[in-house]
């Protein structure tokens, strides 16, 4: 197993998300400008890796920086190539979504990309964490938490919940039609299945 954090250059975490994911992981991956938010929060990174055009660099910098132009990727994917090379099993992504919309659509959309590389891919940032999940998924989940479905290319169908106010049977969520948002956990384990298409699951956290 190897525990793998990358902070990308959206919205900087909470001091005390970033601490704890920090110390959960085994390998630190600042994405671009993610390396200037680990440097204001003390932290070195194992590596920063980007197109570098946000990142500064200084000179008492001791970690690895590699520099990759390729306009066909983002900074997010860059730093993902690089944790299915170190074979990552767990991901945790922080500052991947926040500022411009069109940047954390894109993440989204990064997620779904990767999502069979790891064990684990959580986009996560101080509202909740967002997941893609497979066909048939159950989980232990406190009651009282807030959770949303939403279909991620367009339309997911079959979708049948267990344990969720809002129920669903064998319905279809699509985009601009119906989604699943603000759903809440009313009993455990929750089981949501479905039969076609990419689910995202979010969960939030408990304060929200």
């Amino acid at each position: 197993m190897k525990k793998v954090l990358i902070l990308c250059n959206g919205n900087p975490p909470s001091e005390q998300l970033f601490y704890q994911s920090r110390a959960n992981a085994e390998y630190f991956i600042a994405a671009d400008g993610g390396g200037n938010i680990a440097r204001d929060f003390g932290v070195q990174p194992n590596i920063v890796i980007g197109d570098l055009d946000s990142f500064e660099k200084f000179e008492e910098d001791t970690y690895e920086i590699v520099f990759d132009p390729d306009q066909e990727s983002n900074d997010l994917e860059k730093a993902l190539h690089h944790a299915v090379d170190i074979r990552a099993t767990h991901v945790h992504i922080l500052g991947g979504t926040g500022q411009r919309l069109d940047h954390t659509l894109k993440n989204l959309s990064v997620l779904k990309q990767f999502n069979n590389y790891f064990e684990e891919l959580l986009l996560k940032d101080d509202f909740g964490d967002t997941r893609l999940i497979g066909k048939s998924f159950q989980e232990e989940i406190a009651i009282g938490t807030q959770v949303s479905l939403f279909p991620l290319s367009g339309k997911v169908s079959g979708v049948t919940t267990k344990g969720l106010k809002y129920s669903l049977k064998n319905e279809t969520l699509e985009n601009g039609i119906r989604d699943g948002s603000s759903n809440e956990v009313i009993e455990n384990p929750i089981e949501i299945n479905y039969k076609h298409g990419d689910l995202l699951f979010f969960l939030a956290q408990k304060s929200q």
